[in-house]
């Protein structure tokens, strides 16, 4: 019979990326292979069988292998022996095979393709399963008498008639037992990969569509290897029981033996990667179905909201609550819910106005609660994060999931693409039924607290056309002079930047025009947004030097997060930058701190106010000897926003950016500077302040 021919060169140009030709075959002995398979649908329980051979092999291998330690007790194997019942015949037959052929030093092709003859109506997983265990048999039975010789006396007199005392020679004999176990845990590994891949659930991956397809195309060649091997293997130890006295094995058969377990692992490293492939795929389509029914659970009504839970969480049936104890998910049934969504990096200011206005619902007689859900990359998870998530956890006040994998990795999906939810934290409101009444309810927390209870969208609208949208909502609950300083009929200058010489420069010189003018005036120093350290340090200079008020940092992170809020506010309402005079108001002012110089916004109770960037407030308090007449005939404010009208800027560069998820952007947007449309682009910002 002929012997399998490998690739041919003309093959190969369609396979020069991969590293396989040395154990595959040409055309004609891939179609010999095949030829020999026609499954009549006969079931074997290949994993029993499996799991019996791969306990017979591990008995064995840890002696023969004098690199490996470890002992296994019989009573280790509790498979079903009856499970093994419908395969003993053909093991039979296979053993008989192997014995009557090997013992005669035949052709290992001519034995391994009579091998698949004989296993002809068997599948493909079942064909290496029956083999290796065929081989696990005689294996057993040799190493069995070889350990038990020289303590039981019936297995010494068949050694006698048999076999030769192979333990006490086994370092003459190592050289061969290590290949031979290499060979062995490579066929293991191999047959574990046929198996799986042969029963792949149907429902969730095609063998007519890649992956798996791709890998079932050489599943032939690889039970191939396999048998074959088996039939070497079985070959070697006939011959081990054939020396007798002459304890030595030939540098030939060592090398056929790692040469084969080259070409196996080889096999083995192919399969696996198609292998986990396979289970990509199915992780994919499994991930979409269960997030289609976490789609069809929460649109559908609900008598409460344990079910919305419920699959939220999945086999997680328990929360740490705010005392930092474990309870089940059903204290919240039929509770109003805020799901608060967020990465390891939500700030701590976020942390604790949330908290302030949590802790206000109890005094304004209002029952909802908030669960933390943590979203991030499970792949990534180390001990530095375990510690970050260990410590939000002990500093937030509400409820959380007492560990980082508890959410269903479909809700996290459900999450990122319906909710919107990327890195800004996002809170979605669930009513006791489970519907979900905003997918962000953030924003008009931070604008209007708890009397924006339950947190709804139609409530968020009520809102935004009862309450004016002015400064004093802005700033109102962040400045407790600012009604002091009115009803005083002061000026009062919010200003932002964070360099230290332009705050001077314009705090002195808008000092400087107020006194010259007789005008009460107060300054407040906002920071900038996401510059914590730079703010902290620049703050601190200005209390010591006494150029103004300056706010603490929950007051800084507060204030940028309130304009946000009222910008996605007035964009998910449907509101455009040329119909809505507030909104053009907060880009601008968003607009300012996004560049790199300072601002300056002046306003005064009876709702005058202007607003300019810094280079050009600064130019205009310092040449104030030219419009100093006007402001005496006009006032202040007037004037001023007259003289900066005249002011023109030859050159100007002004951005405006935007948190990626914190609501739908706008698609126009105005430059704060010369009113034309500003240009689209993507930044991707990491800022560790």
């Amino acid at each position: 019979m002929a012997r399998p021919t490998p690739v041919s060169s003309s093959s190969k140009t369609s396979q020069q990326s991969m590293r396989n030709e040395h154990w595959m075959f040409d055309d004609a002995m891939n179609e010999r292979i095949r030829s020999t398979h026609v499954p009549d649908g006969r079931v074997v329980d290949v994993t029993s069988v499996l799991q019996v051979t791969r306990n017979v092999l591990r008995h064995i291998i840890p002696n023969i292998n004098l690199s490996m330690n470890g002992h296994i007790d019989a009573s280790d194997d509790q498979t079903n022996l009856s499970a093994v019942d419908g395969a003993h015949d053909a093991l039979h037959k296979i053993c008989c095979e192997l014995s009557c052929k090997c013992s005669r030093g035949g052709d290992a092709h001519a034995t391994t393709m009579a091998i698949f003859n004989m296993l002809s109506s068997y599948s493909w997983g079942a064909k290496v399963v029956l083999a290796l265990a065929a081989f696990a048999v005689n294996f057993g039975e040799f190493w069995l008498i070889a350990q038990l010789c020289t303590s039981n006396s019936l297995a010494k007199s068949v050694a006698l008639l048999k076999q030769p005392d192979i333990l006490e020679h086994s370092q003459t004999l190592k050289t061969h037992f290590d290949a031979l176990s290499k060979l062995v845990n490579a066929m293991v590994d191999v047959t574990k990969c046929i198996v799986e891949l042969t029963e792949l659930p149907s429902k969730y991956i095609s063998i007519d569509e890649p992956p798996l397809s791709t890998a079932m195309a050489h599943i032939h060649t690889a039970t191939y290897w396999i048998i074959s091997s088996v039939v070497v293997c079985t070959r070697q130890i006939t011959s081990l029981v054939g020396m007798r006295h002459e304890f030595t094995t030939s540098t030939s058969e060592a090398w056929e033996l790692s040469s084969l377990a080259h070409k196996v692992s080889s096999i083995h490293e192919h399969l696996q990667s198609r292998l986990h492939l396979c289970y990509e795929r199915i992780d994919e389509k499994k991930l979409m179905e269960a997030f289609e029914h976490f789609k069809r659970t929460i649109e559908t009504p609900q008598v409460d909201n344990l079910m919305i839970l419920q699959n939220i969480f999945g086999k997680e049936e328990s929360l740490l609550n705010p005392d930092r104890a474990e309870v089940y998910i059903n204290v919240l049934r039929r509770k109003h819910v805020l799901l608060l969504i967020s990465d390891l990096d939500i700030s701590q200011e976020e942390i604790r106005v949330l908290e302030d206005v949590y802790k206000e619902r109890v005094s304004s007689g209002l029952n909802y609660e908030i669960i933390w859900l943590p979203v991030m990359d499970r792949t990534t998870w180390n001990d530095g994060y375990q510690e970050k998530f260990s410590t939000l956890q002990s500093i937030m006040s509400w409820y959380t999931v007492s560990h980082h994998v508890a959410i269903e990795p479909a809700v996290i999906k459900y999450i990122r693409e319906e909710w919107g939810f990327v890195k800004k934290p996002i809170a979605v409101t669930l009513n006791p039924q489970g519907k979900v009444l905003c997918p962000n309810a953030l924003n008009m927390m931070w604008l209007w607290g708890n009397s924006a209870f339950p947190f709804s969208s139609e409530k968020e609208e009520s809102f935004r056309k009862a309450k004016p949208w002015t400064l004093d909502l802005l700033v109102g609950r962040l400045e407790p002079n600012l009604p002091t300083w009115v009803s005083q009929q002061k000026v009062v200058c919010f200003y932002g930047g964070v360099k230290m010489e332009w705050i001077e420069s314009f705090t002195t010189a808008t000092k400087g025009v107020a006194n010259a003018l007789d005008i009460g005036i107060e300054m407040v120093y906002v920071g900038k947004k996401n510059a914590r350290e730079r703010v902290q340090k620049i703050t601190g200079l200005i209390k010591e030097k006494e150029l103004s008020h300056a706010w603490e940092d929950d007051n800084v992170w507060f204030f940028w997060n309130l304009l946000e809020s009222m910008l996605y506010s007035k964009t998910q309402h449907g509101k455009t930058i040329e119909n809505d005079v507030i909104k053009q108001e907060v880009m601008t002012m968003l607009g300012y701190d996004s560049s790199k110089n300072g601002w300056a916004v002046f306003y005064t109770g009876s709702g005058e106010m202007v607003k300019a960037n810094g280079e050009k407030v600064l130019s205009t308090m310092e040449s104030f000897d030219e419009w100093e007449k006007l402001a005496k005939q006009m006032g202040f404010i007037p004037a001023l926003r007259k003289k900066l009208e005249g002011v023109i800027q030859h050159h100007h560069c002004t951005r405006l950016i935007l948190p990626g998820n914190s609501g739908r952007n706008p698609e126009r947007v105005q430059c704060a500077e010369c009113g034309r449309p500003m240009e689209l682009n993507f930044l991707y910002s990491c800022c560790a302040e």
